[in-house]
């Protein structure tokens, strides 16, 4: 079962204080959509307004074309994960599951059935005489969102359920959370402000930052063509080099963009008539330069290289002073003081004007 979701126009204020600004997001049926940002950018707030903890300011919110808003969280057709499992310590894993079915006064066989499918699906049933303090935490999570499948909602709601996790659980939960939507085909909204979990589990991303949506894509989308500044840095690790422009020089279908770092590089971005460079940032992702040998290319000195294996990381610094991120082969035998030689590809820069938004290229 799964159901559509609609936000139209959500304000959310305490006081004086806003803290959600004109939200409006449709979400469609079955779709696993996740809300990225930083700390304080109002995700978690959001999601607690779709689930009725929070109540909403002004706007309306509807799940499979019935307004919301205005009923009590139990009349929603939502369910609820949380990060802090909130899983009753005295009660076995059975009873947890159990429990909501039996407050609202659902037949006996109905509840062992719906416990049973969902132990099964979650592969827990081996547990479910077990009390919570008998689990590891995983297996405590597990739990917590079969309370919710027993439930059968339209929709379930993820507030950042894997922060507990060590990284190593973290990221085997991931999977089994992405599994887990295959199989049940629900609609999953997913809050989170770890940039790997948005990417690995969603269908599209809704990015977060002071109280707005910044932009929503595919996780693809936000990472090959970001819509601001903001979202370039936050996307991507590490995060997307930034130069400032000094100049450029319109020419038809090509810009010719100068940084103090690269000097004048041509580019395939539009930027309207009369646009000002002042203030203009090109952005280059680490990935999207080369160590190359030789005398033709940019000379950086390198000051850290952070070995990851498969990859090295090299920092290190331009001529004119600029901080660059660089990527090279995990065999590499760079080392801090080395002068070596990169270039970039043109078609991969990005161009951001001084209001943070980004410029489109001819072929986007």
């Amino acid at each position: 079962m799964s159901a559509s979701i609609e936000i139209d126009n959500v304000t959310k204020r305490y006081g004086a204080l806003t803290v959600l600004e004109d939200i409006s997001l449709s979400i469609g049926a079955g779709e696993f959509l996740v809300f990225l940002g930083p700390s304080g950018c109002g995700k978690s707030t959001l999601l607690r307004m779709i689930a009725g903890l929070e109540d909403v300011t002004a706007g309306t919110i509807s799940v499979a074309g019935q307004r919301v808003d205005t009923l009590p969280p139990g009349k929603r057709g939502v369910a609820m994960v949380f990060q802090s499992y909130a899983l009753y310590p005295h009660m076995t894993v059975k009873q947890n599951m159990s429990f909501g079915l039996e407050n609202i006064g659902m037949a006996k066989g109905e509840i062992e059935s719906r416990v049973l499918a969902a132990a099964e699906t979650l592969e827990i049933g081996h547990l479910l005489d077990r009390k919570p303090q008998k689990l590891s935490g995983g297996q405590r999570q597990r739990v917590a969102i079969g309370r919710a499948i027993v439930k059968e909602p339209k929709a379930f709601l993820f507030d950042e359920p894997l922060s507990n996790l060590d990284a190593a659980l973290r990221g085997r939960t991931r999977l089994e959370l992405a599994q887990l939507h295959h199989r049940l085909g629900s609609t999953m909204i997913f809050v989170t402000h770890d940039q790997v979990e948005a990417m690995t589990l969603a269908d599209r991303i809704v990015i977060m930052n002071e109280r707005k949506i910044e932009q929503i894509g595919t996780p693809m989308d936000v990472y090959q063509r970001p819509t601001s500044k903001f979202v370039a840095s936050f996307i991507g690790s590490p995060a997307m080099n930034f130069l400032p422009v000094t100049s450029w020089t319109p020419g038809g279908a090509s810009l010719a963009v100068t940084t103090a770092g690269l000097g004048r590089v041509e580019t395939g971005f539009e930027v309207p008539e009369g646009s000002n460079p002042e203030g203009a940032t090109l952005g280059i992702r680490a990935e999207d330069i080369t160590v190359i040998t030789g005398d033709a290319g940019i000379p950086l000195t390198a000051e850290v290289v952070e070995r990851l294996g498969d990859r090295s990381l090299v920092y290190g610094v331009l001529n004119d002073g600029s901080k660059l991120v660089v990527e090279a082969d995990g065999r590499s035998l760079i080392k801090a003081g080395d002068r070596v030689m990169v270039s970039a590809d043109p078609h991969s820069f990005h161009l951001f004007g001084a209001d943070g938004r980004a410029y489109r290229r001819e072929a986007d």
